[in-house]
């Protein structure tokens, strides 16, 4: 999911610290996990799909997409 978070972002024109922001998890968190150095827990996961999604990306099988894509 690092890529599909990183791939998120930039859909939505979203920096990490305003992520980090929305989504209640610190910085260091985010960056290590959106560059593989760690895999955060499974409820720190949640809240970051969580504020993605509240900003208007869905995760499909295929990777991620703006919500009000067809």
């Amino acid at each position: 999911m690092p890529e599909q978070c990183r791939g998120a972002r930039a859909m939505l024109n979203m920096k990490r610290d305003e992520l980090s922001r929305l989504a209640e998890v610190a910085m260091a968190t985010l960056a290590d996990f959106e560059t593989g150095k760690r895999q955060p827990h499974p409820r720190t996961l949640a809240a970051i799909r969580r504020a993605l999604e509240d900003a208007g990306v869905r995760f499909t099988e295929r990777g991620v997409e703006l919500a009000d894509a067809p």
